[in-house]
């Protein structure tokens, strides 16, 4: 070989060396890629797996809940509904209700008195303080995910455009609107995305559609509730179905949480707002979950007067008694649903305060049991610790006489005549704590005046629940 030969070899030797690393350059650097893609992918899949099972740990149904699930409410006769997705905070979500009453719709309602309210409470008090225009339709606009609350003249002006909004699409008067907002305080409200949507939820409102409606108003909830009754009026049925939310900041001073609650029963506003006030103290305002009173909960009840029956214009009438009894059912009945979905609970207590001095005592003396965190961690522990009711009956600043007071779980008697009860049996009272739902009576032997309320456990998925709620 010469030497010419040799070097033109070598070149081409070296060429093919060179192209090779080339080659061997670009599958490691696609093998890179694919390896980083492929991490990537791990990476997402497992944040998704996390964040959902995190999310649905919080959100998994509660064993409290009712058994056989959302109940088969009646149609209400004037009163349509209709839910969509408008990414208010949450993806993925129905999150915005439109529900529109028929003309004619007497409405009357009950508020937080927190004294944070939201826009959304103001305007609903305003509007309601006024002589009423029963002539005409009315709506109420529901949005989760952002309370509107702590939001200054933003959050008015947000108020009033969707309430302008909604009389236009909805034809209705702006002064029949109702809005409600729940969700994160502090936030502005997007309502141009609520807004951007209500040709969908006017063109898909349903008379048929409340259960979807009752979905679309939850938060940290993990049941929609309902609740129905029926009772024969002069001439024909009166029917009532409502929908609530509400699973923590549930405390009184009404009524923390969002309800509606419709009727076709015929009854003027000024009657229909006399038994709502009277029915509150003894359902929304006897339950509690965490002692929090939110900014931004309501309760509005819509009559739209659609029933065969008669008119309801006396409240000693037997039809009206009847109605107010099955009104408070409706009421009671929402409000324990909501303490059965208390963010975390596995317990649902009720406390049965007697012989108190008067009943404002025995309301103290009942919530201090139930918001004491204590006597709720020994529910959630199973633990028969009484003393901590007597702990909580003492700081009440109820009338209380250590020597009068009596103390029992279900039937047991654990306590009485100021000390431990002399056929106290530990084992019996601790076989008992491990029912689901209990029942703590207080006897303060002091009058006749008594109190009944309803409450959960304190878990450790309250914390989980809520530690991280606006991340």
């Amino acid at each position: 070989m010469g030497k010419t030969d040799w070097k033109e070899e070598a070149k081409e030797l070296k060429g093919k060396v060179a192209k090779l690393k080339k080659r061997l350059r670009r599958i490691a650097r696609e093998v890179a890629e694919e390896v980083a893609d492929k991490a990537g992918a791990v990476e997402t899949a497992i944040g998704q797996a996390i964040a959902p099972a995190k999310g649905k740990a919080a959100l998994k149904t509660s064993p409290l809940a009712p058994k056989a699930g959302f109940p088969a409410l009646p149609v209400i006769d004037g009163v349509e509904f209709a839910a969509v997705q408008a990414g208010v905070r949450y993806q993925g979500r129905t999150d915005v209700t439109l529900i529109r009453l028929a003309p004619g719709t007497a409405v009357a309602g009950a508020f937080t008195r927190s004294a944070t309210r939201a826009a959304c409470i103001l305007d609903c008090q305003a509007k309601l303080a006024q002589a009423p225009e029963t002539d005409a339709g009315a709506a109420i606009l529901v949005n989760s995910g952002n309370a509107n609350a702590f939001t200054g003249l933003v959050g008015e002006n947000s108020v009033a455009a969707i309430c302008a909004a909604v009389a236009q699409v909805a034809s209705v008067p702006a002064g029949r609107v109702f809005t409600s907002s729940t969700g994160v305080i502090g936030e502005p409200l997007p309502h141009d995305r609520i807004i951007a949507k209500l040709p969908d939820l006017v063109g898909a409102l349903a008379a048929d559609a409340m259960e979807p409606a009752a979905r679309a108003i939850m938060t940290t909830d993990t049941f929609p509730k309902g609740a129905m009754a029926e009772i024969e009026g002069e001439g024909g049925t009166i029917r009532i179905a409502g929908i609530a939310k509400g699973s923590g900041m549930i405390a009184p001073d009404m009524a923390t949480m969002l309800v509606y609650i419709f009727t076709d029963a015929k009854i003027p506003p000024a009657l229909l707002q006399r038994m709502v006030s009277r029915q509150v103290d003894d359902t929304f305002n006897c339950i509690t979950v965490d002692s929090d009173t939110s900014t931004s909960d309501a309760l509005i009840v819509a009559a739209t007067g659609r029933s065969a029956a008669a008119e309801i214009r006396d409240l000693r009438s037997k039809t009206a008694r009847e109605f107010e009894s099955a009104l408070r059912g409706v009421m009671l009945d929402l409000a324990q649903q909501v303490v059965r979905d208390g963010e975390g609970a596995t317990k649902f207590v009720e406390i049965q305060v007697t012989g108190a001095a008067d009943v404002a005592d025995a309301h103290r003396v009942a919530m201090a049991i139930a918001n004491s965190p204590l006597v709720k961690t020994a529910i959630a522990g199973q633990d028969a610790n009484w003393g901590r009711i007597v702990a909580a009956v003492g700081k009440s600043g109820a009338r209380a006489d250590r020597d009068r007071l009596a103390i029992r779980f279900g039937e047991f008697v654990v306590a009485e005549k100021g000390q431990r009860a002399a056929g106290y049996d530990e084992a019996a009272a601790s076989a008992y704590m491990k029912r689901d739902e209990l029942v703590i009576g207080v006897d303060l032997g002091l009058g006749t005046a008594a109190r009944t309320v309803w409450t959960c456990d304190l878990t450790h998925q309250y914390i989980d629940i809520n530690a991280d709620y606006r991340s």
